[in-house]
């Protein structure tokens, strides 16, 4: 397992952001065979049971760490990619009228704290997903501690 080198403090979310990096880097060097994840599913106490597949989950979290460590793509090609192309294009022109609207009601320090509480709650679930995917993983190859 990655060991943090990085001192924050324990709720800054760089600390967050490192610990579910360091867990999904994790993962990915101990699941060598993703394909034994495929219809492998959650404990019933997970809350995914009855979800997608843990080899989804495996992936989702992968490409969500490759935005935590290198950024998000830029505004124009993020919609190109989640449209599919120009079809969406007046779509997109109402719902940026739409949403210009709301954020302009709303005062920018609660849309701070919103986001930043929101995005620590994520990031913070989304490590306990990656180290549960990692210990279902060590328990189907026999790996378990």
């Amino acid at each position: 397992m990655q060991v943090l080198t990085k001192r924050y403090p324990k709720n800054c979310l760089l600390t967050v952001i490192d610990r579910y990096s360091a867990a999904v880097h994790n993962m990915e060097q101990v699941v060598m065979l993703p394909s034994l994840l495929q219809d492998a599913q959650l404990s019933a106490q997970g809350r995914w049971a009855g979800g997608p597949d843990l080899y989804n989950c495996f992936t989702m979290l992968k490409a969500i760490c490759v935005d935590v460590d290198h950024g998000l793509l830029p505004r124009e090609e993020w919609q190109v990619k989640l449209a599919g192309g120009e079809a969406n294009e007046a779509e997109n022109e109402d719902t940026q009228e739409t949403d210009g609207e709301v954020w302009r009601q709303l005062d920018l320090e609660a849309q701070f704290h919103l986001h930043f509480s929101s995005l620590h709650h994520i990031l913070t679930h989304l490590t306990l997903k990656a180290q549960e995917v990692t210990k279902i993983y060590q328990e189907i190859t026999g790996q378990a501690i």
